[in-house]
């Protein structure tokens, strides 16, 4: 029995490398991975892997900086590498064939094409040395000057894989421009029709912005309103939408007289379809008892209830939302119960940025988790996590457009910003720290407004 071919992934996201692994361990490959460049730089020094697949955003080392030391490096030289970005302009392949890469793929990506670009590279080995020296080009692209020095099989590779790339986009173009050309040639049958068309457009672009307007303010309606009178706790929560509608819904309430519920749901995408998934979840997470209940469960005919944990609530939600059925939406949740008895906080974290605890009189600190998101995979169990609370404390519950909100750098808040600004409002009250950070995530981006929606749901225990 051979030798499973090893394979390394250079991925900052613990989602998608743990989708990207699992795709190419079904493949029959074995992989690693690293969190980021410097990282994956340390492990192929330690074990060289067949092939490399590094993504380009990633901190501390990027991967045109830990693609250019691998191929600078005469051991790891003839290692096929391939860049994934959610870039995709020129430039970015001029650069890529600056640092020597042999392949790149824009994402989302389709992971069967993926695969197919590693077996075709496994299939066509670079040369240790290349029959011709590497050729050296001077390009210029935007008013900035690029020397590309590679071999003819790693330019052949990476000029392939952007033609391949570009022949889908043009597919779609020329789909959309045969559509496009049918609807000209209705149109040009009679001009009576166009100013028909015209009319009933214009109408229907103002009822949709009719529309947009009432689900924007239905929305906001089912936002929490008025803050529930519940003894020993104080909340304070704000959601702002990078557009219109929101992807992000959060709630609290209580569901009986010891326990009182949090969540924030942060579904993919924007517009109106992520909007109503969010509204949908959000109704379901509601406190009523019932026998088909998702939080509070009841047998008929029988007065007392079960409080259903959030391990459960997540693996319920998951098999209702198969991301297949909502058009490739999925969402990520953190949702959690206090027993105001015990002080105790059980949650589950879908996916979702680790929540952030602030001891009286200590500091700030994130609750590391790692489960999946939902709608991913069916029939997958969720765990279920714990923090004990104390008179005084506080818990940050929020969607990752604060962490990665972006300046005009493209530069993240980042973590280590969050929570110093968590650290500088601790003599606030909760509300008011709720919206320094809210204010400092806002200002932090001001340039370009934030591109996805910022939501923060904070609580202190009451001393």
């Amino acid at each position: 029995m051979t030798d499973k071919i090893d394979l390394l992934i250079a991925e900052d996201s613990r989602i998608q490398a743990k989708m990207l692994r699992r795709k190419l361990e079904s493949a029959g490959y074995s992989v690693r991975w690293a969190e980021n460049g410097q990282i994956a730089l340390e492990m192929t020094r330690e074990r060289a892997p067949a092939l490399i697949i590094s993504d380009i955003e990633m901190p501390k080392m990027n991967g045109y900086e830990y693609c250019s030391a691998v191929k600078s490096d005469p051991i790891f030289k003839t290692i096929p590498l391939i860049l994934l970005s959610t870039l995709s302009d020129p430039e970015d392949i001029i650069r890529g064939l600056h640092v020597g890469a042999d392949n790149y793929v824009t994402k989302p990506y389709d992971p069967e094409y993926l695969l197919s670009r590693v077996n075709d590279l496994l299939n066509t080995p670079l040369a240790s040395s290349d029959d011709e020296e590497d050729t050296e080009l001077r390009v210029k692209l935007a008013g900035k000057d690029y020397t590309v020095k590679a071999g003819k099989q790693q330019v052949l590779n990476l000029l392939v894989s952007t033609f391949e790339n570009a022949v889908g986009k043009n597919r779609e173009l020329i789909a959309s421009n045969e559509s496009l050309s049918v609807a000209r040639d209705e149109l040009e049958d009679s001009n009576k029709d166009l100013k028909r068309l015209n009319t009933d457009l214009d109408d229907k672009i103002q009822r949709m912005a009719y529309d947009l307007n009432a689900a924007v303010k239905i929305q906001r309606s089912l936002l929490p309103s008025v803050t529930p009178n519940i003894p020993s706790i104080e909340f304070a929560w704000t959601v702002d939408p990078c557009d219109d509608l929101a992807g992000d819904f959060l709630n609290f309430f209580p569901l009986d007289s010891r326990h009182v519920a949090a969540f924030v749901v942060d579904v993919s995408g924007h517009g109106v379809a992520s909007s109503l998934l969010a509204v949908t979840v959000g109704r379901i997470m509601t406190p009523m008892v019932s026998a088909t209940s998702l939080l509070v469960k009841s047998d008929d005919g029988d007065a007392e209830h079960r409080i259903v944990s959030p391990a459960e609530v997540a693996f319920e939600l998951n098999n209702r939302f198969p991301m297949e059925d909502q058009g490739n939406l999925y969402f990520t949740m953190v949702y959690g119960i206090l027993d105001m008895q015990t002080q105790q906080f059980k949650f589950v974290s879908a996916g979702h940025p680790n929540l952030v605890h602030v001891p009286l009189g200590g500091k700030p600190a994130l609750i590391e988790t790692a489960d999946m998101a939902i709608g991913w995979v069916g029939n997958i169990e969720f765990e279920d996590h714990s923090v004990q609370l104390a008179p005084g404390d506080r818990l940050y519950l929020y969607s990752d457009g604060v962490p990665e909100a972006m300046d005009h750098d493209l530069e993240e808040f980042g973590d280590e910003r969050m929570l110093a600004n968590i650290t500088e409002g601790q003599n606030q009250s909760v509300q008011a720290s709720v919206k320094t950070l809210q204010a400092a995530v806002i200002e932090w981006c001001a340039t370009n407004g934030p591109k996805d929606d910022v939501s923060i749901l904070g609580f202190e225990l009451t001393k």
